[in-house]
């Protein structure tokens, strides 16, 4: 499975199309799977560009989004750095009037098992977001919600070409058995090496303007569309090898 990531804690000023409001998430969400991505991790944002999960601004994106990529799986951030109390980011998502199909939840952050239940409660499916360099495995892989949850994801924070690779092998040692399907990405020039073991390990991945602003041979992608080609170029080329 091939999930597009297609915004993160970006600011706009950081690329060009980076998508921000729900009609520009839904133009890159429609797009992305027009060329072959099959899952959507979006960031809701506010009108000044940050990641927000107050109940409007989520049901404005999600709404726009569905009518754009019907059927397709919406997931999104519940990262701490939207809103730091844990207790806040609860309320926040029992007052959500419009569901995603999934939420991650970084288990490295203070209250994940509780942001987690939260969500499980409300019927919205849980990505747990397991970083590496943060040790989150070992209370994730001790935590009574291990097998409530979608899928892990393998967030590999080492951002070189050289190194990613390394210690996304790393990662997924510690990680198994891993209790649910795993889905393992890297970020910047760490992000397609990621993707190509991941291929080769027959995981899920993900690839988009949250994760990398650059194709393949180091070239700015014009857009989340774009990355989402590349990374299918490679997936049909390692079918057929």
């Amino acid at each position: 499975m091939l999930q597009v990531c297609l915004n993160g804690a970006r600011s706009p000023r950081e690329h060009h199309h980076l998508p921000v409001r729900p009609e520009e998430l839904a133009a890159a969400a429609a797009a992305s799977v027009a060329a072959g991505a099959e899952d959507i991790h979006l960031h809701p944002k506010a009108p000044g560009g940050f990641d927000s999960l107050d109940p409007h601004i989520v049901a404005a994106t999600l709404r726009a989004v569905r009518a754009a990529a019907p059927g397709t799986p919406i997931g999104i951030t519940t990262g701490a750095w939207t809103t730091p109390d844990p207790q806040d980011r609860i309320r926040l998502i029992r007052s959500w009037s419009v569901l995603p199909d999934h939420a991650s939840v970084n288990w490295h952050e203070p209250g994940a098992e509780q942001v987690a239940q939260a969500l499980l409660e409300r019927g919205v499916a849980v990505e747990a977001g397991i970083y590496s360099g943060t040790g989150a495995e070992e209370p994730f892989l001790n935590s009574p919600l291990r097998h409530h949850v979608l899928r892990v994801l393998a967030e590999v924070s080492d951002r070189t070409a050289r190194g990613a690779a390394g210690t996304a092998e790393a990662l997924l040692r510690r990680l198994h058995p891993a209790p649910a399907p795993v889905l393992l990405h890297g970020e910047a020039a760490g992000a397609w090496p990621v993707l190509a073991l991941a291929l080769r390990r027959d995981l899920d991945t993900r690839i988009g303007l949250e994760d990398t602003l650059q194709l393949p041979d180091g070239q700015i992608a014009a857009d989340n569309a774009e990355l989402v080609t590349a990374a299918v170029e490679r997936m049909r080329a390692r079918q057929s090898s």
